[in-house]
């Protein structure tokens, strides 16, 4: 019997105010600590991982479908097994979530590294090296501001995921969020719902204002873009009103 039917057979409210009151500053407050720690340092750690493995691969084309495969067969694995592998080596860590995560992020960040430095016109790199651009200044002044978009939108895309796989973490001990989801249903009597609504509730939260986030920061460092977009609408304004007056 799950926490929820067991909750519902026995009477029990969805959500007990009084119990989220009084571990909001404790339990609720430690596991959303750990949850944005075990979030947010693998992505990091993918992040620096991926730029470096995603430029050799855009570089030298054979080496992409090696690394694609190696990384999509890790994702392929489950993420409880892989902690699980990674207990007997570090032990109940952090390390012991955040490697594994920071694996996943691969499948998903290398692609869009080098999607994004493909999707740089030849064009663009020409008349860089035209005006006097060494391959390094190039790449970080030109090839990868026009990829930032391609980037910044797997990054969203390997956040979130990474925000809910943390939760399955809790079935070894670390898991943030999740550990409040294993409390519910391990409560005496067949469950709690309480502390499993806070989590969902708190990691969906969680994601949203992280995606909102990253959004906002790759909308800062892609200004053309915005001014792209406001010229398209001008444009089609200022062709509406010439039809309008031609009519």
């Amino acid at each position: 019997m799950t926490a929820l039917s067991a909750a519902a057979s026995q009477g029990e409210p969805l959500i007990r105010w009084d119990w989220v009151s009084r571990n909001l500053d404790g339990a609720i407050a430690e596991a959303f600590r750990e949850h944005l720690v075990l979030s947010f340092t693998p992505v990091l750690l993918g992040l620096a991982i991926a730029l470096p493995l995603g430029l050799a691969c855009a570089r030298w084309s054979r080496l992409y479908p090696v690394v694609l495969a190696a990384t999509s067969v890790l994702y392929a694995v489950p993420a409880i097994g892989l902690f699980v592998i990674f207990v007997a080596f570090t032990r109940l860590t952090y390390t012991t979530v955040v490697v594994p995560l920071a694996l996943y992020t691969l499948s998903v960040l290398v692609p869009s590294v080098v999607d994004g430095l493909r999707s740089v016109p030849d064009h663009v790199r020409q008349s860089a090296e035209a005006m006097g651009y060494r391959p390094l200044r190039r790449l970080l002044g030109v090839e990868l501001p026009i990829a930032l978009p391609v980037v910044m939108a797997g990054l969203r895309v390997a956040t979130v995921a990474n925000i809910s796989l943390v939760s399955v973490g809790a079935l070894i001990g670390i898991g943030g969020l999740g550990q409040l989801m294993v409390t519910g249903m391990k409560w005496p009597g067949g469950g709690f719902t309480t502390p499993i609504v806070v989590a969902i509730v708190l990691i969906i939260l969680l994601a949203l204002v992280a995606d909102l986030l990253l959004l906002l920061v790759q909308r800062l460092l892609t200004p053309w873009a915005r001014a792209g977009r406001g010229g398209g609408r001008a444009a089609r304004r200022a062709a509406a009103a010439k039809g309008g007056g031609a009519a």
